[in-house]
This record gives structure tokens, sequence and C-alpha cells, in this order.
């Protein structure tokens, strides 16, 4: 089949390489390349760089509802659009280009973590197992039929980091199969429970900031969560430090939250509101991250010293 591809992140290159390798990639449509990290650089979306070095032209639109990019699409003749993270609404008049419409792959099991967070949402809220979810999509969030849907357990050490690139390689499979059973006319696209929808949000910068008096599971979440962005942050020493890995310790205290209760060879303890963190992987105020083991050996901590709120 023809397809024109929407996608913008690191997620969306695997299921861009499986749809370009059995089907036609007419174009990639992605957003427009942004400044990124202190130096404020210009840097392309990692689907403008693969479809790019595999001879894809790539569209990076400013406007998608003024008529001029529908025209365009239409130019393309797309039998299907495949949408994967592309992170901006499409109206129907768009919608309705292509034949078999647009099939959009979403990291979660729908309709539980619509919206544009599921990954980091699932792991907040200690989520045992995601998956992936093909849908066809509407003008509305997240709501179209379903036509494939593939669990994935998430590991206890899982990040948004690792889970994401995980889920990637998933979607890759998930969505390939799709196209097939689009192509072929054996797709049955079954209609969403609304009734058990939940929708996430963008994460800010200052979700990553830990409050001690949350219970250790809680916090230990957040930390997994954050991890690439925003990271998991709290003071010590009248700075800001970061928490990169943590492990929950089911063991009760009367220590105020934040105060260090135990510290051993590589990872030290601290009181929460239910539970005790422990702190494996750690980043000192203007450091760098590193094992706590490392970070023990030339900055002693005690216990009684106090981490805080931000």
């Amino acid at each position: 089949m023809r397809i024109v591809y929407f996608g913008t992140p690191e997620l969306a290159v695997p299921t861009l390489a499986a749809a370009a390798g059995r089907h036609e990639v007419a174009a990639l449509v992605c957003q427009p390349d942004k400044p990124k990290g202190r130096s404020k650089k210009v840097v392309p979306a990692p689907t403008k760089v693969w479809a790019e070095e595999h001879g894809i032209a790539v569209v990076q639109p400013t406007k998608l509802n003024d008529g001029t990019f529908e025209v365009w699409l239409k130019e393309q003749a797309p039998d299907v659009c495949v949408v994967a993270a592309y992170g901006r609404m499409l109206k129907q008049p768009i919608l309705d280009v292509p034949e078999h419409g647009f099939l959009n792959m979403h990291p979660s099991l729908l309709p539980r973590h619509r919206g544009p967070a599921p990954i980091q949402t699932a792991i907040l809220e200690g989520d045992v197992v995601t998956g992936v979810t093909v849908m066809r999509l509407d003008a509305r969030m997240d709501t179209g039929d379903i036509v494939l849907q593939v669990e994935l357990p998430i590991h206890p050490e899982d990040t948004t980091e690792t889970l994401s690139r995980r889920l990637a390689v998933l979607g890759a499979s998930v969505l390939t199969r799709a196209l097939e059973l689009v192509e072929t006319g054996e797709a049955v696209f079954t209609p969403q429970d609304h009734d058990k929808a939940t929708t996430t949000r963008l994460l800010a910068k200052e979700d990553g900031r830990i409050r001690w008096a949350a219970p250790a599971r809680a916090i230990h979440n957040l930390i997994r969560a954050a991890v690439p962005w925003p990271m998991a942050q709290c003071g010590w020493k009248g700075q800001v430090c970061r928490i990169h890995k943590s492990a929950v310790i089911e063991e009760d205290t009367n220590a105020e939250p934040g105060t260090v209760v135990h510290v051993e060879s590589d990872r030290v303890l601290v009181a929460t509101g239910d539970g005790l963190l422990a702190m494996r992987v750690f980043q000192a105020p203007g450091g760098r991250a590193m094992p706590m083991a490392d970070y023990l050996r030339g900055h002693p901590i005690t216990p009684g010293d106090k981490f805080e709120d931000l």
C-alpha cells in the first residue's frame, strides 16, 4: 500500500522502518525542527533523520488546517496514513483523505491512558502491564475503534526511557500486522469502552519534585517515570540533586520523611511517608550521575542528614 507516515520522536522510528520495509512510504510528516538542551541547538526529529537517510521525502508543516496541507496530502494519494507519536491533532477533512483512513499506533492499552504521556503515566501509577493499541484515528483524542492490541509487561526496573524502547519495537510489529489486515480486508474495528477511559497529561518540570511525605512506592515510581525527563529532584544541602535509580524497602520508621536512616556501601536509605526509599544512582548538585557507592567514597552521608522537598 502507499502510505504517508506521521511521526516525530524516537518512539516512532521502528514503526516507520517497518512500514517502509513492506509498503511504499511516499512521505514522512513530522513536527518542525526544535532547539534542544542548554545550547538550544536546532535538532532534527529522529524520524526525519531516518527518512532522509532512506530517501523518503520529509514535510514539516507549521499549519495543518488552513486547507493547504489537505491539498498536499490528496496529491500524495495515500491508501492509508500511519500515525505514531506525531504530537498534533488532525481534523476530520484531513482524516478523510486516504481510502483506509489513519491507523494510529498508541503505546498503551486503550482506553486506559489516552493522551500525550501514556508511558510515563503507566509507570507513575504503578501499572505492571501496558501494551500497544493500533486504532483508526478520529478527530478526538485517542477514541477511535481498535483493530489490534497487544500487552507488554512493565519490568520493576523499567523507566520511561527503557519502556519506550520496548514499546517502540512492539509497536512496529503490531502496526505491520494491522496494515496486513487492512490490505487484505480482514481488519475488524472494535469500538472502545469509553466509560473505562483515563486521560494523561504531559509532565512539567515541576512534576519531578519529590515529596518525601509520599509513600516510598510512589516516590520510586516517580523516579522511574521521570527518566529521562524531567528527572526526580529534591533538595540537598541547600541545592538541587537528582535521583536516577532507587528501590523500595518495606520497613517502618519513626524518622521524619526525608531523613537518612541507614547508609550502606552502595545505597542510602531515606525515610518517607510509608517505608524507606533506597537511593542507588545519585546526581549531586553540579555533578554527574553515579552509583551511590562511588558517590559515598568521596562524599560522606550520615544517618540524620536530611533531604528536603523543593
